[in-house]
């Protein structure tokens, strides 16, 4: 983890993302071995909240008040910080009414006092974003899966929202977990879950199509989001210093706009 993060930062990587729930801390412990050794404008770093670490219990959902506060010195010990930029209520699906009368306004006011920079919500949904979007003073949010070369359902509503908004949109999984940085065979995840079978023949038709123009299928799913006026980072994670050498390469290929043309003319992708 320490070799991963140090790579990353000497390749040029300032925006770092944790949070409780990964590794029940170790994430934000890994994160913080490395990042409190830096100069503290040096980079960018959001965590979450709406999970606490409670030993002997499955890490269970708060976003009370007192839930939010705990969950943020919580994060500050481990991460051995004594800030966080990007604070995000981490999947609110079945919580909505206590992230957003709760969770949101506890957010608001550590905002409002200059504790925090930034308010947002991380999800694997769009449609609960929009609603916070249109009810709540957010900054940004972190949307998982749902903007991808496979899966664009954030893309009629959500994302124009969001610009209306002057909500910045970090994308997070935008390898569909898995399916997009692989060599498309069965068993293969999708969602974290194994990939049927005509999403893993949608992929290698796009595939195809990227092998046409010399371009790697995980370049094209890594630069795809980012295309967005609304995107304003994406997060693909990696494992090692490889991974992150991967990533930085994919995402400076140079990718011809014939390349998405054609995509949209098979149907591949949507033509807007």
């Amino acid at each position: 983890a320490q070799d991963t993060l140090e790579y990353a930062f000497a390749q040029g990587i300032r925006y770092f993302d944790t949070a409780p729930l990964y590794g029940s801390g170790l994430s934000e412990i890994h994160n913080g071995g490395f990042l409190s050794t830096l100069p503290r404008n040096d980079f960018v770093l959001s965590s979450k909240v709406g999970r606490l670490i409670i030993p002997g219990q499955d890490i269970p959902f708060n976003y009370t008040k007192e839930g939010i506060l705990r969950s943020i010195d919580e994060s500050l010990t481990r991460l051995n910080l004594d800030s966080l930029d990007i604070v995000l209520i981490h999947d609110p699906d079945n919580h909505y009414s206590s992230a957003l009368n709760e969770a949101f306004p506890t957010l608001a006011k550590l905002r409002e006092e200059g504790v925090i920079k930034a308010i947002g919500a991380g999800m694997n949904q769009w449609e609960m974003l929009a609603d916070f979007a249109r009810k709540g003073d957010f900054d940004c949010f972190l949307l998982a899966g749902r903007y991808t070369l496979l899966d664009y359902s954030a893309l009629e509503i959500f994302l124009p929202l969001c610009l209306e908004k002057h909500i910045s949109v970090i994308l997070g999984g935008p390898y569909n977990s898995g399916i997009l940085a692989s060599d498309l065979k069965s068993g293969t995840t999708y969602f974290y879950q194994e990939a049927p079978q005509e999403v893993i023949t949608r992929a290698r038709e796009i595939r195809g199509i990227c092998a046409k123009y010399n371009v790697g299928l995980k370049a094209a799913a890594l630069q795809f989001g980012l295309l967005h006026p609304a995107v304003a980072s994406t997060i693909p994670g990696a494992r090692n210093p490889a991974e992150i050498l991967e990533n930085i390469e994919s995402a400076g290929a140079e990718i011809p706009t014939d390349l998405w043309n054609e995509l949209k003319e098979e149907g591949l992708l949507p033509d807007s």
